[in-house]
């Protein structure tokens, strides 16, 4: 399977690539390596709720196991890092074909057996919340999205001092680039309905909504208030869309 060349993005603080100047910063995205695992994990931890840390899940290792474990280990064709200054500070986990990827709910019940998480402060109260809304709220986020139209999936993030340097463009336009070249017919993403701006750059990139947002079993707000998972969805199959333009409402 052809891998697709490192990249370098010559940018200066902008949501998109800019031309380079006297202060740009070299961005440079390529394929994952095996020895970037660990930073992979480590930026999976740090910035795994809306762009920080988790506060309901303070075991990095665990957390890494089940959101970053099976690109990793088990599809890291599909991943590609961003790399500053050589470090790894960003990165794009995807999967070509969703009914290969292991299930969340399946990953979070083989990491608490692992790791113990039903017996550790903070980890305890999340599965226990996430066990009654799963029970109690019928149209819970509970199983993974499945659909032939869209059958590709990716996650995405980045540090703080790679955001905004045009590094999340690049590695969604790497990711999709690739996709196209293997003839998947769409891709889709779920993200945090209460993330504004995730939801403004995946539509950017062409992605639209779709369906309405669901309830995400055990997630709260630091206000105690329910999170909700929005699915996101993108045609590959269609004229690439232009640069700025934004994907609509539900189809």
């Amino acid at each position: 399977m052809r891998r697709r060349p490192a990249t370098d993005f010559h940018t200066a603080g902008q949501a998109d690539p800019a031309p380079a100047g006297p202060h740009a910063t070299a961005l440079r995205i390529r394929p994952y390596r095996p020895g970037d695992r660990a930073a992979v994990r480590r930026i999976c931890f740090e910035t795994g709720y809306m762009g920080s840390p988790p506060p309901y899940w303070p075991h990095e290792a665990s957390f890494a196991d089940v959101f970053a474990g099976y690109y990793t280990d088990r599809e890291p064709e599909s991943l590609f890092v961003a790399e500053l200054r050589g470090r790894v500070v960003g990165y794009l986990t995807g999967c070509v074909d969703s009914r290969h990827a292991t299930p969340v709910a399946r990953a979070m019940l083989r990491a608490a057996l692992r790791h113990g998480l039903p017996l550790r402060r903070g980890t305890a109260g999340f599965l226990a919340r996430a066990l009654a809304d799963f029970l109690r709220t019928p149209d819970a986020a509970r199983d993974p999205f499945r659909n032939p139209r869209w059958p590709s999936h990716l996650h995405i993030n980045l540090l703080p001092e790679a955001r905004g340097l045009g590094g999340g463009r690049a590695l969604m336009e790497a990711w999709l680039a690739r996709l196209r070249e293997l003839g998947s017919p769409g891709c889709h993403l779920g993200t945090l309905f209460e993330n504004h701006r995730a939801i403004g750059f995946f539509e950017r990139m062409g992605f639209r909504r779709l369906g309405p947002p669901r309830p995400v079993p055990g997630l709260r707000a630091p206000d105690g208030s329910r999170h909700h998972e929005q699915i996101l969805v993108r045609d590959l199959r269609e004229a690439p869309q232009a640069p700025g333009e934004e994907g609509g409402g539900d189809p």
